[in-house]
């Protein structure tokens, strides 16, 4: 039977039976530490906390545990907020209702790796899957510039990252080939879907069902190489962007980045302070072309690296990472709003000057290039000006200080009508149907994780 009078003790307690003692917990501190996520790089969001203070943390260690938490979780009409690593989102994993803070991290299995896929429980940590892709010979299709952030996480939250300009985003590209999902149900079970059927429950944070396990796309492993190269100035480099991440066969990550950056980043040699910098994940056989693309344009490659943990190492400077080393080593100085378009090296100075100290984290694209703009923090009202300026200019922006699902929400809406019926599934993130939340945001190229 189930509740519409919350009943955390019940729940606490059938818990308890459940997944042992150490399997739920009360305890005010691990409580906070359940209520926070990666909103702290976000200026606008961190003004706001706290927004939410969990009652109750869970820790399933299997997907069938998941499962059996929800239901428990639902009879007793207690919220449910799913969590991974906190690493990514900007308060997507906050729980906006209290309730109970559905930690994911112990469910952490691999099931299978086999000929171009694996299986994997919601906690497992992507690096780990990439490692075990490795050793057979096969590597993912793409995975979070966090790689220390879940499975789970990366699909509920993130959007692409590492291998997006050969193979796109998660969303509607061929990363995802089947989820066992768990909806708000009394008797809640996993639930197996396929293929096109998978794909609503991906990036919208469990607001329409928890993912419990994931089969995503392995493909043959390719001989990798970390690149490193400098310039004198950011305009070298971006004058040869766009054709380093069009070399073929097609690179997994193409960054670039003001001497700003170097100069906020631990000593590298490979990033020399005072310059600007070209990182990219290379196929061996791309290497020369690339080099001679850096020498054409005035820069120097410094330096070429190989193994599992140099590509990974490379892959932790990409997407929203500079924007993390640019506020540890200015705190309280940068915020930044995801954006792209071909304006970003045809026009960057103008862009630099919509915010001020603005400065462009770029990363390379089939199509168009994508990037972080980073600016001096001064008020929400001076972040969301700055979107028309740049619209102005030819960009496209997407807002990150704010928690509300923003991709197929009426699909969202629709498909949490039918597994949610109680609207217990993280709320607070999907936002009241108005003409503005009707459509989708197809700039959603973060690499996000949760």
């Amino acid at each position: 039977m189930t509740s519409t009078t919350p009943d955390l003790s019940g729940l606490v307690a059938e818990l308890a039976e459940l997944l042992g003692e150490r399997g739920v917990s009360v305890d005010l501190a691990t409580r906070e530490r359940a209520s926070v996520d990666g909103c702290r790089l976000s200026p606008v969001i961190s003004a706001k906390l706290p927004l939410g203070l969990a009652d109750a943390v869970a820790y399933p260690a299997t997907a069938e545990q998941i499962a059996q938490v929800v239901a428990a979780a639902v009879r007793h009409g207690v919220p449910i907020t799913p969590r991974g690593k906190g690493t990514g989102n900007y308060g997507q994993g906050i729980p906006m209702a209290g309730g109970l803070v559905l930690d994911l991290s112990r469910a952490r299995t691999i099931v299978e790796v086999g000929d171009g896929f694996v299986t994997a429980d919601a906690g497992a940590v992507m690096a780990m899957i990439e490692n075990q892709a490795w050793s057979a010979g096969q590597q993912l299709l793409m995975y979070p510039s966090t790689a220390q952030s879940t499975l789970g996480g990366f699909l509920s939250g993130g959007s692409g990252g590492t291998g997006s300009i050969a193979h796109g985003v998660i969303a509607g590209g061929p990363f995802v080939i089947a989820l066992d999902v768990v909806h708000a149900t009394g008797d809640a079970e996993l639930v197996h879907v396929e293929g096109a059927a998978a794909q609503p429950y991906l990036h919208n944070y469990g607001t329409a069902g928890i993912i419990a396990r994931a089969t995503v796309r392995l493909e043959p492993l390719q001989e990798w190489r970390a690149f490193y190269a400098s310039f004198d100035d950011f305009a070298q480099a971006l004058s040869i962007l766009r054709e380093v991440g069009d070399l073929e066969p097609t690179p997994r990550l193409v960054s670039a980045d003001l001497a700003t950056l170097a100069d906020a980043l631990p000593a590298n040699t490979g990033i020399p302070k005072g310059r600007a910098s070209l990182r990219a994940i290379l196929d061996a056989g791309a290497v020369a072309a690339a080099s001679a693309l850096v020498e054409s344009a005035g820069g120097v490659v410094e330096e070429v690296r190989e193994g599992a943990q140099e590509i990974m190492r490379l892959s932790m400077i990409s997407y929203n990472h500079p924007i993390e080393w640019l506020q540890k080593a200015y705190p309280g100085t940068y915020f930044h709003v995801e954006v792209g378009g071909d304006a970003l090296v045809e026009r960057i100075d103008e862009v630099h000057a919509v915010y001020p100290g603005g400065m462009l984290h770029i990363e390379a694209q089939k199509g168009r290039p994508i990037g972080m703009l980073a600016g001096e923090y001064e008020s929400e009202e001076a972040v969301v000006a700055g979107f028309a300026a740049l619209a102005e200019l030819g960009v496209n922006t997407h807002n990150p200080h704010q928690w509300y699902v923003d991709v197929e929400i009426e699909r969202t809406r629709a498909l949490k009508a039918e597994t949610d019926p109680l609207a217990l599934l993280n709320p607070g993130k999907l936002p009241a149907p108005t003409p503005e939340t009707a459509g989708s945001n197809p700039l959603m190229v973060s690499g996000a994780s949760a």
